[in-house]
Formats: C-alpha cells, sequence, structure tokens
C-alpha cells in the first residue's frame, strides 16, 4: 500500500481547500464551539484550524494545555482561561466581547467542549445574550469508541453516554444499577486510578457475561479497544501495568438476553421480586436460576432492571 499518495502532499491541494473553507461566511459577535483533538494533533479539522486562527480569542478550559495544539498548527490567537471554577465570570467577560463584534472561540483541553467538560455555561450566556453560537464539530471520545467497538447497529444505534462514574464505591453501585438497566450500550469514562474498582463493582452489578469494552489511550500511539465478559476484565487489566495508564472510555454493552425477557412468564417476575426483597441481585438470580431452570444471565439481566434501589 501506498503510504503517502502523492495527490496528499501537493501544494495545489492544500490551496484548494484552505481557500474553499476561506470563503465560507465567518460572522463576527459569534461564539465558535470548536472540538480539538482527544490525543492525535492531525485530527485537527481544517475548519477548526481556520476558526481558531480567524477568532480575536480563544477561551481554554486550561491555557497551558491549549498552547501546544496552537503552536503545532501555528495558530497566535491570545488565549484567555475558561474553567469550571471561573466559568460565570468568563461567560460575563466573553459575552462583553461578543457585544463588541468579536468572534470568540471556546475549546476544552481536549474534544467537544460543553459535552463532559466546561462550557455549557458560557454557551448558555451567549445565547441568552442573543448572540450567535455555531459548533465546529471534530474528534470525540464517545464517538471513537462506539466506532472502535461496534455496540451499535443500524438496527438498534441506540446508546446512552452517562460521563463519569461517582467516586465512592456505594454511590458507583448505585450509579451503575440504575444506568446499567437501560435497555442500550451504556458509554462512560473512568480515571485509571479507580479503574480497577470500577470494573469490579460492574462485575457485581452486570454479572460476569455481561460484555464490556475497554478504550484505551484513544488516537494515541499506544491506543488499545478490547471487548470481553466482566469475568475477564480484572485479570486483563492485571495482565500488563500499562493496561491501567491513559485515559479510558468503558462501554457496558447491552444485557445480551435483554429483548429475550419480554417474554417470561409472569410467574418468574413475581418469584425474583420476592427475592429481591431478601438477597442480592446474585443470590436471587441463582435461586430462581434453580426453581425455573432458566438461564441464570437472564435471570441476573431481569433482576437488574426489577431492583428497588434506594
Amino acid at each position: 500500500m501506498n503510504e503517502t499518495p502523492d495527490f496528499l502532499d501537493t501544494p495545489a491541494t492544500w490551496k484548494r481547500l484552505t481557500e474553499r473553507v476561506d470563503a465560507q461566511h465567518w460572522p463576527t459577535a459569534t461564539l465558535y464551539v470548536v472540538a480539538t483533538p482527544i490525543g492525535n494533533l492531525g485530527d485537527m479539522s481544517l475548519r477548526a484550524w481556520q476558526t481558531l486562527a480567524r477568532c480575536d480569542v480563544i477561551a481554554a478550559e486550561d491555557t497551558r494545555a491549549s498552547r501546544p495544539l496552537m503552536d503545532a498548527w501555528g495558530v497566535s490567537t491570545p488565549l484567555i482561561a475558561a474553567h469550571r471554577h471561573n466559568e460565570a465570570e468568563a461567560a460575563q467577560a466573553i459575552v462583553d466581547r461578543l457585544s463588541n463584534g468579536e468572534r470568540v472561540a471556546l475549546v476544552s483541553d481536549a474534544g467537544a467542549p460543553a459535552v463532559s467538560d466546561p462550557g455549557a455555561r458560557i454557551v448558555r450566556a451567549a445565547r441568552d445574550a442573543g448572540y450567535g453560537v455555531i459548533a465546529i464539530p471534530g474528534a470525540s471520545a464517545v464517538i471513537a469508541a462506539l466506532m472502535a467497538s461496534g455496540v451499535t447497529s443500524d438496527e438498534n444505534p441506540a446508546y446512552v453516554f452517562a460521563g463519569f462514574m461517582p467516586p465512592k464505591a456505594g454511590a458507583r453501585q448505585k450509579w451503575l444499577q440504575r444506568w446499567c438497566a437501560v435497555p442500550a450500550p451504556i458509554v462512560m469514562f473512568e480515571s485509571p486510578h479507580r479503574l480497577g474498582a470500577a470494573v469490579k463493582d460492574m462485575l457485581q452489578v452486570c454479572g460476569p457475561m455481561r460484555k464490556l469494552t475497554i478504550a484505551r489511550e484513544l488516537t494515541k500511539r499506544f491506543e488499545q479497544v478490547v471487548t470481553m465478559p466482566l469475568a475477564d476484565a480484572a485479570a486483563w487489566l492485571a495482565e500488563d501495568a500499562h493496561r491501567s495508564q491513559g485515559e479510558f472510555v468503558l462501554i457496558v454493552h447491552e444485557a445480551d438476553d435483554a429483548k429475550a425477557t419480554e417474554d417470561i412468564d409472569p410467574s418468574t417476575l413475581v418469584l425474583l421480586d420476592a427475592l429481591l426483597e431478601t438477597m442480592s441481585l446474585r443470590d436471587a438470580s441463582k435461586v430462581a436460576a434453580k426453581v425455573t431452570g432458566m438461564p441464570r444471565d437472564v435471570l441476573y439481566a431481569l433482576a437488574l432492571g426489577r431492583q428497588k434501589t434506594d
């Protein structure tokens, strides 16, 4: 395979593309919400690059994190801080700039601002003040993980993005019970130092046969995307210390037998509800499996959806 096709390197191609983007409409007094690469510098879009270069100022979650990206792409636009600790003040300052007819770009450290990152308050403030807001789409850890996992389909494209799990075990387990009962893949973020505990809680809540996709270091040199039953996840992480390092997107797949539970005998539902009053999910599904002869993992998935949480 030709590693670098000749047509990609020709100045004429680059010139033609930049001219076409340059000719687009670039309204003033507008907030441009710009997605930036989540790891690979090459994932900056041509339109995002032009936007950042054209704006009068860039509001960044962390100016120190954004500066290397700007330097790599030759963007000299001034940076100002707009993070969760100063978002109210930053929003007002940005609205003041918009009132003077400026173009303001909003970026987070990586990926899409205002999506599990600071920025939503600034977007709302700009809209409430009557100024235009334009999204410049680009790299997304959520979409990248979904693309690489194959967890959705044309027939069932649904998924849920649940963000970061709670840091404490009790709250995390209740959180997982609520989200993992949804009949769709659940996409979430987790930090490296809580990854092991989170996988342990997933196993307890969802059962050993529920599938988990671990997407690590997406778009970066050591990217890994693996799918396995939850029963195998802890061992997989323990096999190599590097597997617990980096940034993670986790996808808890929809229970394989979730749809099959729709036609279950009503007496089985009565039995499960009674058992869940005094037993854990695991024990209730185990007893129900012995009584009914049904597969334990099917009953576990059904019990998960019916469990009464505090």
